[in-house]
């Protein structure tokens, strides 16, 4: 669903305003530290983690190519801030040092769009060219669905990420971008997802988010009354999932441990879920790492998250649990080039039943991955190997 230009000032925070005058002052001394720092990189992921493709090609660059320069942002409040400051360089996010460093780089690179010191006032700068750097996005997942959030007319990014063929051509045909600037690479990630160890009968529950309940607007009780999230559908159901009584005695029986990780933008509201069950673990940012969760589980349950894709690629098996796909797709991305039906890695369930009858099947067939998902997996990720970060590396020296 794309914003409004009312619904995106919605957004604004008066701290915003603020970056305004940190923009202003950075401005003439980014301009005289440009002759000292001539192939500056930034890095950037999240502003409170260093777990995502940001942090393993800074890694990768700190170990294999120690002659580049090179900074990565990120919060000095961050759990992963010391694990970063000891691989190399770091600045601290959204601060003035951070500011002159994004204006003096030469490529700014991030897995989130919004992996900049203030994503407000960089958008507006960005986005009306009036600051025109070279901006590379090293994406934050594998693309499924019509984002238009990234599509070329929002961002002016100069090179964005992809994985697969599918993706890389559902992108360049209908996401806007020049001719080039759309690569596939794959995500730097990936290269870990190689040769895992899984703990044995620990399942995963990972949904992903959803934007009219994380940061509500005025569009969002077009989709539902989101004043109270315990009202919500997504509540409902997953509260229900978890308290299931039927979920509760497989995992019992099966001597399972069942690890309850919402999106992070779904983590403020993870207290309003009791679960009265000792194999159910309700885990929370930042003691839990996602990827870590991803290597380590035999199953996953999950709705639209493209933490899939993670999970399909170490070719595990999983399963979907869609009961609002109307309100996801009318509320949050419409479809693009991937059916869940046809193209899924795992069975699409709509209601508890369902998924009662697919986990239980999994279970009894200990989570065997079928054939037929192996086969899509052959299928899609036509590109399989540990270079992801060395291919991401050369295409951004390149440009």
């Amino acid at each position: 669903m794309e914003e409004t230009l009312r619904q995106k000032l919605q957004r604004v925070k008066i701290g915003d305003i603020g970056h305004i005058f940190l923009f202003l002052i950075a401005l003439p001394v980014a301009l005289i530290y440009r002759c000292f720092r001539k192939d500056l990189w930034l890095i950037c992921d999240n502003k409170n983690e260093a777990r995502d493709n940001g942090y393993w090609l800074f890694k990768y660059i700190c170990e294999n190519h120690s002659e580049q320069d090179v900074v990565y942002a990120i919060s000095k409040k961050s759990p992963d801030y010391q694990k970063v400051k000891d691989l190399g360089k770091v600045v601290s996010y959204g601060s003035l040092k951070h500011w002159i460093l994004y204006l003096t780089a030469k490529k700014n690179i991030s897995s989130q769009k919004g992996g900049k010191p203030n994503a407000a006032v960089c958008y507006f700068l960005e986005v009306n060219r009036i600051l025109k750097n070279t901006r590379i996005f090293l994406q934050h997942g594998v693309i499924k669905d019509d984002m238009p959030f990234l599509h070329y007319k929002n961002t002016q990014m100069r090179m964005f990420v992809c994985s697969t063929d599918r993706e890389w051509r559902f992108v360049s045909e209908k996401y806007g971008y020049p001719d080039g600037y759309v690569k596939k690479l794959g995500l730097c990630r990936f290269d870990m997802l190689h040769n895992v160890k899984t703990k044995p009968n620990q399942v995963l529950v990972m949904p992903s988010w959803r934007s009219w309940i994380a940061t509500p607007t005025s569009a969002s009780y077009e989709i539902e009354n989101v004043s109270d999230f315990r009202n919500t559908e997504y509540f409902k159901f997953w509260n229900e999932f978890l308290n299931n009584k039927e979920i509760h005695r497989i995992l019992k029986e099966n001597n399972l441990k069942m690890i309850f990780y919402p999106h992070r933008d779904m983590q403020s509201f993870i207290d309003y879920f009791n679960i009265d069950d000792e194999n159910i673990i309700t885990a929370k940012w930042p003691e839990y790492d996602v990827q870590q969760l991803l290597i380590e589980s035999e199953y996953l349950i999950t709705d639209y998250s493209s933490i899939a894709m993670d999970f399909a690629y170490m070719q595990k098996r999983l399963m979907y649990y869609q009961f609002d796909y109307e309100d996801f797709r009318r509320g949050q991305y419409p479809e693009g080039y991937f059916s869940y039906e046809k193209d899924g890695f795992g069975k699409v369930c709509y209601n508890i039943n369902e998924v009662l009858g697919e986990f239980e099947n999994a279970v009894s067939e200990k989570f065997a991955n079928p054939e037929e998902y192996l086969k899509r997996h052959k299928s899609f990720f036509d590109v399989y190997d540990t270079n992801n970060c060395e291919r991401n590396y050369n295409a951004i020296k390149e440009l």
